[in-house]
């Protein structure tokens, strides 16, 4: 499978669209002003505790404070808190982990107000960035992610990704970690850790407790809430966690940005340096890339398949639904068990897809076409996890219902990815339905008489719809002289084909518009 990513800067946002085998994948945006990323750390401040939701509420410089939960704690929050205020109020600048003795752990069915108190200092990291009306979710049980391995302060153990099947590779990783792993310090071996050597794994761990050690440095002198350790950048990240070799190129249209990457990559992937590519094209990237052809037919309410059956999409605040629908083009020789299969497996393939594209987390309910036989409906499942394996994110997915739903649930730590691929009417405003004539012609009476009379403006100009226009000169005796009787006063009405039917603007003696 060849892989491509193509990055468009602008000057609010980074948009960076990863293409499998030049299809759309993955469409990710990062705004510049983006404060809140998952894995930052920050030295907050505990602004209120819940025992109710056994839960604190963290003040780490949003709008929103952060939300705490006694499960996200971690056991050795104790060991860090103590170690955070050591930090803080010392004047040494040379405080070691590696020296520290840890506290006792906290028990997984305590309360948060045995071990956290109002106004307390604490160091917390982003798991969650801030989501619609939610500030963020964070955690004390810091993780610092590198290409290789993840570097866990206060713990002491070693785990491998459950991806790694292989029993031989799994215990040969472990002792390799065991005889470089920092004290104090657990680590947790990464899928990508596979096949690779103690260099490469030593230099990832150096970097990691590196950046423990700038951020324990920043302790000393940070004030709450403050940003002590900032994540990569969600360029460097997908970086860092997809670029092997099936990547073909990484293509961006800026050229600081460019430089930029091939440094980055230099750190970790010298020979790969040269995927990098600078886009110096008049037409635009994702033009070239025909990123936005895919983009406009992928993303909306209704998604339609090359085989002419199509899903619908919807969200709701509790869950998204998506809706199965065969279209009108199946196979006349297939009986209708089959055709539902056929059509529910291409399905699948595109819901795997959307999910990743659009990154939708939370409840996914799935209406699949009802299929009658067991075994399709086992095939069904068994497909729909195989093409999820991919998803990086997270996921559950439970077997197919006898109504033929599939119900899946997803992680979400980032707002999920929305593109408007429909404008709303200027008319209607997407309601359907518009005054009818009578009703403006009121509302542009209403308006004369104000003018007229209580601004006292000498003279009027209306342009408006010529349909409008039309109501208000039919007849002889018609509105215009109703008007002048009324105000001893001439309007002058200009009808305009470029208005749509509601618009009509004001306008005085001098010709300036006036505003209502």
């Amino acid at each position: 499978m060849n892989k491509d990513l193509i990055i468009n800067v602008s000057p609010q946002k980074i948009s960076i669209a990863l293409l499998e085998d030049d299809q759309l994948m993955e469409i990710n945006e990062e705004k510049l002003d983006n404060n809140y990323s998952v894995g930052d750390l920050y030295l907050g401040k505990v602004k209120k505790i819940t025992p109710g939701l056994n839960a604190a509420f963290v003040g780490v410089g949003h709008e929103r404070d952060a939300f705490l939960h006694y499960h996200d704690l971690g056991p050795k929050v104790r060991s860090l808190n103590k170690f955070v205020k050591i930090c803080n109020n010392s004047n040494s600048k040379n405080v070691k982990l590696k020296d520290f003795k840890f506290e006792e752990d906290i028990v997984k069915t305590g309360k948060i107000q045995e071990v956290l108190s109002v106004n307390q200092t604490i160091l917390v990291q982003v798991a969650k960035e801030p989501i619609s009306s939610k500030g963020p979710r964070i955690t004390s049980e810091i993780a610092l992610a590198g290409r290789y391995v993840v570097l866990v302060p206060f713990s002491n153990r070693i785990s491998v990704s459950q991806k790694i099947k292989d029993f031989e590779e799994r215990n040969r990783l472990k002792r390799l970690v065991k005889s470089i792993r920092p004290v104090n310090f657990g680590v947790i071996i990464r899928t990508s850790a596979r096949e690779k050597k103690v260099a490469d794994l030593l230099s990832d761990i150096d970097n990691l407790e590196k950046k423990w050690n700038d951020t324990v440095s920043k302790l000393n002198s940070a004030i709450p809430p403050e940003k002590v350790h900032g994540e990569l950048s969600r360029t460097s990240t997908i970086l860092r966690d997809l670029l092997n070799k099936s990547f073909n190129s990484i293509v961006v249209d800026d050229e600081k940005m460019a430089e930029d990457l091939r440094t980055y990559i230099a750190t970790f992937a010298p020979d790969r340096v040269d995927l990098v590519k600078y886009h110096k094209g008049k037409e635009p990237v994702f033009e070239q890339f025909n990123v936005d052809k895919q983009i406009k037919s992928s993303f909306g309410k209704k998604v339609t398949m090359k085989s002419g059956a199509y899903l619908i999409i919807e969200h709701t605040e509790a869950m998204h639904v998506i809706d199965v629908n065969s279209g009108h083009r199946i196979k006349k020789e297939l009986n209708q068990e089959d055709a539902a299969l056929q059509v529910n497996m291409i399905s699948a393939k595109e819901i795997a897809r959307q999910l990743r594209l659009r990154d939708m987390g939370g409840i996914i309910v799935v209406d699949f076409i009802d299929m009658t036989v067991k075994e399709h409906r086992t095939s069904l499942y068994n497909f729909l996890k195989a093409e999820m394996k991919g998803d990086k994110a997270k996921h559950t997915i439970l077997p197919v219902t006898k109504f033929g739903l599939i119900q899946i649930t997803r992680q979400r730590v980032r707002p999920e990815m929305t593109i408007e691929t429909q404008e709303k009417c200027p008319v209607c405003h997407g309601s359907g339905e518009v005054k009818s004539a009578v009703l403006i012609a009121d509302d542009i009476e209403n308006n004369i008489r104000f003018l007229l009379q209580e601004q006292n403006e000498k003279s009027l100009s209306i342009r408006l719809h010529p349909f409008i226009y039309a109501h208000f000169k039919m007849g002889i005796f018609n509105f215009r002289w109703k008007w002048f009787k009324e105000y001893r006063k001439w309007v002058n009405l200009i009808p305009d084909n470029s208005y749509h039917f509601l618009e009509y603007h004001f306008y005085n003696k001098q010709g300036d518009e006036i505003k209502l």
